[in-house]
């Protein structure tokens, strides 16, 4: 990859990653839906904060989104409601994905997508039943479960370390908890969805506030620039809890690879040069990480390219019949 202070336009650290996963990626099948992809292991990238904010300009990337998912993660929330009730519906897929399976299984008449959402949106037994993620992101950034019941805040911890110990070098957010995952999880308590961006450090050097992101797992074209942008974000707004500048984005990849129903799409994002990057501006009002909300964050200056469609691949995941361990 290229050095972001080359002079290059530091969304070129993106771009050129997809192209060596098109021309040099190893072929692949995803385990759980048989999509084709084609994946590189182990790079990295970075973006300099204070330069701009790194929402990808060579389409344009869902900023509402962005800011929701980030909320809805922030205040420790694990139900999508939430964010269907503000029309975002970037996380239907799965918990609409584990009620096909239960409701199935048991002989039941699903209903469609469209209809689970609107079931939700409308019904508050229906939402409490069907639309938790249990152990998602959320919940482990606030309340991680410990034995005897007790509950872990690492983002509060986090903030508070960052703001009293800022030369230490252990800042650390993690959300792979191995007695929910794959086969290392009991029969039943598995989570049937993955998680991919499961490792935070933050890092405290001359007055600013940097984040280094541990993605095992990245969906380059979909997910890729939304989790860019999300953790650009977070970093921002831990330096505002913390009285730190932003500093950089240290973005590092596990598996990155492109699925075959975006291979059109990547191309053509190719052929894109990249615009300047916008700016962000955050309230006064953001004093700490709980009192973060959307409508305190305003984007400036964003001029992408259009949006490219695709569609989202739910891959991954577990199911107990996958389970190795333990067997005669």
């Amino acid at each position: 990859m290229d050095n972001p202070d080359s002079g290059r336009h530091p969304e070129f650290q993106y771009l050129d990653l997809l192209r060596d996963i098109m021309q040099h990626g190893v072929e692949k099948r995803d385990h759980n839906t048989g999509v084709a992809l084609k994946s590189v292991f182990g790079r990295s990238s970075r973006y300099d904060l204070s330069q701009g904010f790194p929402l990808l300009t060579t389409k344009r990337v869902y900023w509402k989104g962005v800011l929701h998912e980030l909320y809805w993660f922030l205040s420790g929330q694990s139900n999508i409601k939430y964010l269907v009730d503000n029309d975002v519906h970037i996380w239907d897929d799965y918990p609409y994905k584990i009620y096909l399976k239960k409701t199935m299984g048991a002989g039941g008449e699903p209903v469609s997508k469209d209809e689970f959402v609107q079931n939700i949106r409308g019904d508050a037994q229906f939402a409490r039943e069907w639309g938790e993620l249990p152990h998602i992101y959320g919940a482990q950034w606030r309340h991680w479960p410990a034995k005897g019941g007790r509950e872990i805040d690492q983002a509060a911890w986090v903030v508070d370390t960052l703001k009293n110990f800022p030369d230490r070098k252990h800042a650390v957010l993690s959300v792979w908890n191995p007695e929910f995952l794959y086969g290392m999880a009991l029969p039943g308590e598995a989570l049937s969805f993955p998680l991919c961006h499961i490792l935070l450090h933050f890092n405290v050097s001359q007055g600013k506030l940097s984040c280094m992101l541990y993605q095992r797992s990245c969906d380059m074209f979909l997910g890729v620039p939304f989790n860019i942008a999300s953790y650009a974000l977070l970093t921002h707004v831990i330096a505002r809890a913390c009285g730190y500048s932003p500093g950089e984005l240290v973005h590092n990849y596990g598996d990155a690879h492109v699925y075959s129903n975006h291979y059109e799409q990547v191309n053509e994002q190719l052929s894109r040069e990249p615009r300047p990057f916008p700016t962000i501006g955050i309230s006064d009002a953001v004093t700490s990480i709980d009192s973060f909300r959307p409508e305190l964050v305003t984007l400036e200056n964003y001029n992408p390219h259009p949006s490219i469609k695709g569609e989202l691949t739910v891959a991954g995941g577990f199911d107990e019949k996958d389970r190795t361990m333990n067997k005669a």
